[in-house]
């Protein structure tokens, strides 16, 4: 059965009618801490859930990793978890992409179900079938592909959203928009970020997960034109590497995913321009709306060779060759590019100084 994405305004019912067409003998809900404590309580009551076991991992990506995904296994096998079981992730991305990996390697693999609760993963991390963790600081190192059965999308989640994540999960849809057509390109940056309307953010949420259903239904390994999802992503990866690693170091907080990603396509918009020809004025103004939304990245020159070589252990590499996406024109994409050290340095000189 192919999954089915809904955007939905009665999550109850759809619920039910979810688990009715899944194999269901025992249901376990994988949460994080907060989404325990913030959306559990949303759904706890509905029909199927009551006798429900609840499995809570701490949260934050730094926690999507063996240690977490060996618990989980745990927790299913403690529950008395089968074949015939069914796994409903209700989170976010690290929740949704760690738990999918856990349903579909347990017993060879069981159902699950999707609830995601941030924009980032209703937009991206539930939707296309990858599922994995982090291998120490690599991002998404271990995991397959497998699509859940469902993904419920309530944008009621993303009232308790703070401003931070809405932005991140916003980053992704700025990249939809830049890989589809210019009226959504456009629509995206005249949004107010500040003072996000939701009722006109669910539309956009809609027209941006088409997008990406669009584009995995043509491609759903990932061998050719998938590999558009990764504009952005090779210097955004790199970023998002850089933060984790270096977070651990100095005990700040590392950049969330969807503020690596602006700053990913800072960079590869700049590098599409320089190779590509993108235009000019149409990419200042991309750039302009992410700064203004985003702020800034704190690195220095010193650190080009450390992220150039987090860009080598890039998965879309081949032969250790960094592998870009990038744009003639917004929906224009050409995939499998190539850079020098040189221009990778270029890009990060505009990014640094604007």
């Amino acid at each position: 059965m192919k999954q089915r994405v809904m955007i939905t305004h009665q999550l109850a019912t759809d619920l039910a009618m979810a688990i009715s067409e899944c194999e269901h003998d025992n249901i376990f809900v994988l949460t994080d801490d907060n989404t325990r404590k913030n959306c559990w309580p949303v759904i706890e009551t509905f029909i199927g859930l009551r006798d429900a076991h609840v499995i809570a991992i701490e949260p934050g990506d730094i926690h999507k990793n063996v240690e977490s995904l060996v618990y989980v296994w745990r927790e299913l096998e403690r529950g008395k978890a089968t074949r015939h079981s069914l796994l409903i992730n209700l989170g976010g991305g690290m929740v949704t992409d760690l738990g999918g990996f856990a349903a579909s390697t347990f017993k060879r693999g069981i159902d699950f179900i999707n609830i995601p609760t941030t924009l980032l993963a209703m937009v991206d991390a539930s939707v296309g079938g990858k599922t994995g963790i982090n291998l120490d600081s690599l991002k998404n190192e271990v995991g397959v592909f497998n699509d859940a059965k469902f993904v419920l999308l309530d944008t009621e989640f993303l009232r308790s959203l703070d401003a931070q994540n809405i932005h991140s999960g916003y980053a992704e849809m700025l990249k939809h928009g830049l890989i589809s057509n210019t009226k959504n390109w456009a629509e995206l940056l005249n949004f107010n970020l500040d003072n996000p309307d939701l009722k006109h953010l669910a539309t956009m949420l809609g027209k941006s997960v088409a997008v990406k259903e669009r584009v995995v239904t043509k491609d759903p390994k990932e061998k050719g034109i998938r590999k558009a999802l990764n504009f952005g992503h090779t210097f955004g990866h790199a970023f998002e590497s850089f933060s984790l690693i270096h977070s651990k170091e100095n005990g700040k907080t590392p950049i969330l995913h969807g503020y690596a990603v602006a700053y990913g396509l800072i960079c590869e918009l700049y590098l599409s321009s320089l190779k590509q020809g993108f235009p000019t004025e149409k990419m200042h103004q991309t750039v302009q709306y992410i700064r203004e939304n985003y702020g800034a990245f704190g690195i220095t020159c010193d650190d080009y060779d450390e992220l150039i070589n987090l860009m080598r252990h890039d998965k879309k590499n081949t032969a250790g060759v960094i592998n870009f996406t990038l744009l003639s024109e917004v929906g224009d994409i050409h995939i499998d590019q190539t850079a020098t050290d040189e221009e990778i340095k270029q890009c990060l000189d505009f990014f640094r100084e604007g």
